[in-house]
């Protein structure tokens, strides 16, 4: 299962073509990130507790269609995990009649917030953090 967590374009999100903004593809991504993590247990407040934070190491941005004011739209997240230290992070964007807007990919890790290194096996860190760790494999 992928999570998801639907998102409106709002008016100031756009640039002058009356789009939006490519910064903005990222804001949703992020939020999308953060509402799987909320949604396995796992608030700010309670890694921070832990010592550790998630943090993105590389993105890539593939934009398929433009988005416009008022468009709802679906932000897929999904980790996926390897051996090593790092993840990777597997998103789209899609409009309502399915249309991928925009799919975005990158490598995240978890750092430990005292040493400011990358924590082994992010997964199962996160998965024994977690309430509800099947979230977190989608």
């Amino acid at each position: 299962m992928t999570f998801s967590v639907d998102v409106t374009v709002r008016g100031y999100e756009l640039d002058t073509q009356g789009h939006v903004n490519q910064a903005v593809y990222l804001q949703y991504a992020e939020h999308a990130r953060w509402e799987l993590l909320r949604a396995a247990g796992l608030p700010q407040e309670k890694l921070l507790a832990d010592g550790v934070g998630p943090v993105q190491l590389e993105v890539t941005v593939k934009y398929a269609r433009e988005l416009r004011g008022g468009e709802r739209v679906r932000v897929t997240c999904q980790f996926v995990y390897g051996t090593g230290k790092t993840f990777g992070i597997v998103q789209q964007i899609v409009k309502e009649d399915g249309t991928v807007a925009a799919e975005i990919s990158g490598v995240g890790g978890m750092l430990d917030l005292s040493a400011r290194k990358l924590i082994a096996d992010p997964g199962g860190r996160l998965a024994a953090l977690a309430d509800n760790p099947d979230l977190l494999s989608g």
